[in-house]
C-alpha cells in the first residue's frame, strides 16, 4: 500500500518549477502511485506566481491539495513561501529557496519586499529547511538548476527512492543539460 503524499510547489516564473513538476510526477509514476496534478500559472513569463499541486496516493480523486494538508511545500522563492504557508499540515516540512525575486509591486515601487521572511516561518514551522540553491546550482555550473538542486533535497522527504528520481531525471531533461542536472539533484540530496 503506498503512503498517501500531498506537495505543493511554489515560485515564479522562469524558476523552473514546470519542469520540477514533471520529473516529481514521473518519479512518482515509476513508484506505481497513482498521481493527480493541479498547476496555477499567474502571468508566469512576467515573473507571477506558478503553484503546482501534487497528490499521490494508492488512488486519487482530486488533484487540489486542502488547505493545511500538504506533507511538503517546496518553495523556489521565499515570498512565495510565506503566502502558501497555510497550505502545509502542522506536522508538515517547507523547504525554502533562501532567494528573493521582486514582485512587481515592489519593482514599481508601490510596496517594500517583507523583511524576515525565514524567520517569521522557522517561528511557526518546525521542519523548516532553508536551501541556497542558487549558490548550489552555480557550484555545479549552471544558476538554471536551481530547481533540480531543490528537488534533490525534496527527494529525502518523500517516500521514493533515490534510483527512482534519477530515472526520472534521465527521462524528463534533455541529454544536453543532463549532467549537469545530475549533478544538481545529487548536491541537494546530500544536504
Amino acid at each position: 500500500m503506498l503512503k498517501p503524499f500531498d506537495v505543493m510547489l511554489v515560485g515564479v516564473g522562469g524558476q523552473g518549477t514546470i519542469l520540477a513538476t514533471k520529473i516529481l510526477a514521473r518519479a512518482a509514476r515509476k513508484k506505481g502511485y497513482d498521481i493527480k496534478v493541479s498547476e496555477i500559472k499567474g502571468m508566469a513569463q512576467r515573473g507571477g506566481s506558478v503553484v503546482t499541486q501534487l497528490r499521490l496516493a494508492q488512488e486519487v480523486h482530486s488533484p487540489l491539495v486542502a488547505e493545511g494538508g500538504a506533507d511538503v511545500v517546496l518553495a523556489f522563492e521565499k515570498l512565495e513561501a510565506l503566502r502558501w504557508l497555510s497550505y502545509l499540515k502542522p506536522e508538515g516540512t517547507i523547504i525554502i529557496n533562501n532567494q528573493a525575486i521582486n514582485p512587481v509591486p515592489v519593482l514599481t515601487g508601490a510596496a517594500a519586499y517583507p523583511e524576515g521572511v525565514l524567520e517569521y516561518i522557522g517561528g511557526r514551522v518546525h521542519n523548516t529547511k532553508v536551501v541556497k540553491a542558487l549558490d548550489i546550482a552555480l557550484n555545479c555550473g549552471n544558476p538554471r538548476t536551481a530547481n533540480v538542486v531543490l528537488l534533490g533535497v525534496l527527494a529525502k522527504h518523500m517516500p521514493i527512492e533515490r534510483e527512482i528520481w534519477e530515472q526520472a531525471l534521465e527521462e524528463v531533461v534533455p541529454d544536453r543539460f543532463l549532467e549537469v542536472n545530475k549533478s544538481a539533484f545529487a548536491a541537494g540530496y546530500g544536504i
